[in-house]
């Protein structure tokens, strides 16, 4: 289990401090990758860190930063509130909070509120892995393998192979650039869509790309490999792909 990425939105240095020496103490389940003390900040940390969990010690003047969640284009982090005010947890829980943390806080609340968020994780997960392969059942079943399922924010998505132009990680994800203009972000790495994508087809060329042969426009050998595609970006291919990648080429030729 790969430990949960938070990050701190708090105008208090003490919760700080204690969040940070409990993942410090922690860190098989939870790792701090960044703070703020403002909701501006806190915005432009989320968009760049793309967290799963945040924890909010603040107090909110209207609903614009959990508007800012809802047109997030990867997951919705999910929320711990921290407060001394005990009616703050009807806001916290208006805004679907995993957990409501009452100052003072302690290492117990602190861990019981991180394992409800790895639960709830799991379970997500869980529902779409089984929607997802019950997917790709059926698909084998009629020895179809037009589609891929794509886990996408809350929804699973079904995504016609042939309008994939390129794959590239970012991150913990995987964003699909289709051949009308739009991007797709999955909630699974580029890693497991080796194995998913129509291998007659799709070519990891990168540690951040696999592309789909029917969108190669041009191969430049020039300074290195590179493959200009349909929607006119260019990738390259990683040196230590080369060879394979033109094995892949003289077989479909």
């Amino acid at each position: 289990m790969s430990p949960i990425n938070a990050i701190v939105i708090s105008q208090e240095k003490e919760t700080l401090l204690i969040l940070k020496k409990f993942g410090e103490d922690n860190a098989m389940i939870m790792e701090i990758i960044g703070d703020a003390h403002c909701i501006s900040d806190g915005t432009t940390l989320i968009k760049a860190k793309k967290p799963d969990l945040i924890f909010l010690d603040i107090v909110f003047k209207d609903d614009l930063f959990f508007e800012m969640l809802e047109q997030l284009d990867f997951s919705i982090p999910k929320l711990v509130f921290i407060s001394a005010e005990k009616e703050y947890a009807i806001k916290a829980f208006k805004h679907n909070a995993i957990d409501f943390l009452l100052k003072p806080t302690d290492f117990n609340a602190i861990i019981l509120a991180v394992y409800k968020v790895i639960k709830r994780r799991e379970m997500e997960r869980s529902y779409q892995n089984h929607k997802i392969n019950s997917i790709n059942i059926l698909n084998s079943a009629s020895q179809s393998n037009d589609y891929v399922a794509v886990a996408f924010l809350e929804k699973i998505e079904l995504i016609p192979m042939a309008e994939i132009i390129f794959c590239k990680a970012d991150g913990k994800y995987t964003v699909f650039v289709l051949s009308n203009g739009s991007n797709i972000m999955s909630s699974r790495n580029l890693g497991e869509y080796t194995t998913i994508l129509d291998n007659s087809h799709f070519f990891r060329i990168h540690h951040s790309y696999i592309i789909n042969l029917r969108h190669i426009v041009k191969i430049s050998k020039k300074d290195g490999y590179f493959c200009e595609l349909s929607n006119g970006v260019i990738l390259p291919v990683a040196k230590r792909r080369q060879d394979d990648f033109n094995k892949f080429i003289k077989l479909k030729e």
